[in-house]
This record gives structure tokens, sequence and C-alpha cells, in this order.
């Protein structure tokens, strides 16, 4: 009997596309000239702008699953956090290799004297271990536990993101407050008791169950 055809996950695929969404932006800002005067700054600004905001959605899967109940929600997470990665390490690269061509005594003085870079590379150290132990194997050879101990990394390293955003704009500080008042929020939804969370499904249950019957009627 021939093996049954895996059918396809639209949803999943629908959030690779999206995730993808940010670097076709940033191809067609590089084609058309829309990185500015500076475009290496710009790069380095863009997709450190993009990895944060692509964390604090890694961060909110937790409570929204909490309010929904949807387990599908939960099912996203890995990939969520791995486009995180995914941008923070083209963030690094645009710095490491664009900024400063590779040249690791330069980068090393500025992981040193500048504390917004050593803040970014902690968190990007913080953010390897994590994706490097995504993967089902590493579950298994740590044990669910250690594995759950060892992700929570994710907490420092979104903070840690938000601060190098903040210590390192020399402006209007707006954008990073606002993204670590987020964070401050999805950090403190954690400690929200779990009988809150289900009065708060069973009142979007009776919510969308009425509104049900009253379309039916």
């Amino acid at each position: 009997m021939a093996a049954r055809a895996k059918r396809i996950n639209w949803g999943k695929v629908a959030l690779f596309v999206a995730g993808l969404g940010p670097l076709v932006g940033l191809v067609w800002l590089g084609v058309t000239g829309g990185l500015g005067a500076e475009p290496i700054k710009a790069t380095i600004h863009y997709t450190g702008n993009w990895a944060l905001r692509i964390l604090i959605l890694a961060l909110a899967v937790t409570p929204l699953h909490r309010a929904t109940g949807l387990r599908w929600i939960m099912a996203q997470r890995r990939m969520v956090g791995l486009f995180a990665y995914f941008y923070v390490t083209l963030h690094m690269l645009s710095y490491v290799g664009l900024d400063q061509f590779f040249h690791w005594p330069t980068i090393w003085e500025d992981v040193i004297k500048r504390p917004f870079i050593s803040i970014g590379m902690a968190a990007f150290l913080m953010l390897t271990v994590l994706a490097v132990t995504s993967t089902k194997r590493a579950v298994r050879r740590l044990g669910g536990k250690r594995w759950q101990a060892l992700h929570r990394l994710v907490y420092v390293a979104v903070v840690a993101g938000g601060l190098h955003f903040l210590i390192g704009v020399k402006a209007d500080v707006t954008e990073p407050l606002i993204y670590l008042t987020i964070i401050a929020v999805l950090l403190g939804l954690r400690f929200v008791p779990a009988r809150v969370w289900r009065s708060l499904r069973d009142g979007l249950y009776m919510t969308r169950t009425n509104a049900q019957s009253r379309h039916l009627q």
C-alpha cells in the first residue's frame, strides 16, 4: 500500500511566506535606493528592528495560546523563533561584515567600549544557543525540564535586545521604549494564574457561541 502523502499545512506555509516578507522588503529597498545615503547603517537598523519585532511576536505566542486555548498557535512558536534568529543573524552580519569588514580587533574594541554592542552580542549568543537546541533531538537529549529551563533564556535575550536598541538610539527613544513596554507586559502575563486564563477562554467561548446563535436566528 502506497504511503499516504502528507497534507500541506497551509498555515505554516503562510507563516513562512510572511516571515520572508521583511527580507523581500530589504531587497526591494536596496534595489530602489530606499536605504538612503547610508545604506549599510540603514540595513543594520532595518534587520535589527525586524529581529526585535519577531522576537516579541515569539514572546506573545504563549499568552495568546493561554488566552484562546488554540493549539495551532503553540505549534508555530518554533518557526517564529527561528525567523527571529534569522533576522538577528542578518543584523549581526550587517554589522560585522558590511560595517566592519570582519576586522575583528575593531569589533572586539567595540564590544568592550560600547555597552549597546556588548549587550547585543550577548543577546546574539543566547539566541544562538536557543536556535541550536530548538530541535526535537535536542529536547530528547537534554530532557524536558532542562530544555525548558534553558529556553527561558529567551526572556533575557529579548530584554537585552530591547536595551540594545534603546542604548544605541541617539535621538528619539520612543520606538525602543514602546518595544520595552510591550516586552514588560508580555513577561508580566507569565505570572497570570491559570484560573484567570480559563475564565478568559470561557468568556471568549460564550461570546462566540452567543454570536453564532444570533446569526442563526
